[in-house]
């Protein structure tokens, strides 16, 4: 099952992991490093898959639909926009991706240090603890100020030739924000965001460390292999996709359309009203194909990326 067969060489890597096994504890300041670095590679990756998965969720049934389905959105996108269209957005959510990993695995590794000191394998509630703190932490100081602005970004490159986007650029776009709806028109659906990427680490964390276990059994020091990585993180993130899509749908709604919803709840009783309860899955084929590769990659990049940090940095404790 593409396990390497530990060593004395390679055990200190395997201490380096998000699995739990490990003998040494990550310093936070590595783990905000390596998280960074995962963050910034997969979502160059991906971002295809968010790019439609935004759309279908914003695309409600007011007046004409502008899209059939994801393949449809694609491939209208592609005949305006051209290839380089469905990566429109990308800059908004690279500058997000990379502190949110970051904020992610830092906060994980920080409340696991800080809750279970010296313990080296989590239960499952122990898991789901360290992993509700951390997607919470990155929920408030990454991820809704810069989905907000990336929803924004996305919905504004709807708009038909020849009529013009209204942001002609990152810094500009969140100018423009800030300066009509003042700092709280960033931190639009805090609330659903709060619990979407609560719910989403600690889903994630409790089923990639359960699988990493069991791969591993007794030796809690053998270093996994990418493939076997890949697929946990992968499973992980799709429980975490059929967990909490509605929460994801409310979320996006309510940054797209500032104004229109008094709170969550107000947001998620119009929906079920006006599009009925299948509106609450909107987009989750295009999702389930981006969180399934955007996890698995995310785990695969920052466990080697620990690695190569410990072999450059070996000091760093």
């Amino acid at each position: 099952m593409d396990v390497v067969p530990s060593s004395p060489e390679r055990r200190h890597y395997a201490a380096a992991s998000p699995a739990g096994m490990a003998k040494a504890k990550v310093p936070p300041g590595k783990a905000i490093l390596a998280g960074g670095i995962a963050g910034g590679i997969e979502i160059m990756c991906t971002f295809p898959t968010e790019y439609v998965k935004t759309h279908m969720q914003i695309d409600q049934n007011e007046g004409t639909r502008l899209y059939k389905g994801a393949i449809d959105c694609v491939r209208k996108t592609v005949k305006d926009h051209g290839v380089r269209g469905l990566y429109r957005g990308l800059d908004v959510l690279l500058y997000g991706s990379i502190p949110k990993s970051a904020v992610r695995f830092g906060a994980y590794e920080s409340a696991k240090n800080f809750y279970y000191p010296g313990q080296v394998r989590l239960s499952k509630l122990q898991s789901m603890t360290c992993g509700l703190t951390a997607g919470m932490l990155e929920a408030v100081f990454a991820v809704c100020p810069m989905e907000t602005i990336k929803v924004r970004f996305i919905d504004d490159r709807r708009r038909k030739l020849p009529e013009k986007p209204r942001f002609r650029g990152f810094f500009h776009g969140v100018s423009l924000i800030v300066k009509e709806e003042g700092v709280r028109g960033v931190y639009k659906g805090l609330i659903p965001t709060m619990m979407k990427q609560g719910s989403n680490q600690a889903v994630r964390f409790v089923i990639y460390n359960g699988l990493m276990q069991w791969i591993q059994g007794a030796d809690q020091t053998k270093v996994v292999g990418v493939i076997p990585t890949f697929l946990c993180g992968g499973t992980a993130g799709a429980c975490s996709v059929l967990f909490n899509t509605p929460v994801d749908v409310v979320k996006t709604r309510m940054q797209t359309n500032a104004n229109r919803y008094r709170n969550a709840w107000h947001c998620t009783t119009s929906m079920l009203k006006e599009e009925g309860a299948l509106a609450f899955y909107k987009g989750i084929g295009p999702r389930m194909a981006r969180v399934v590769m955007d996890v698995g990659l995310v785990f695969v990049l920052y466990s080697r990326s620990i690695m190569a940090l410990d072999w450059a940095f070996p000091n760093w404790k």
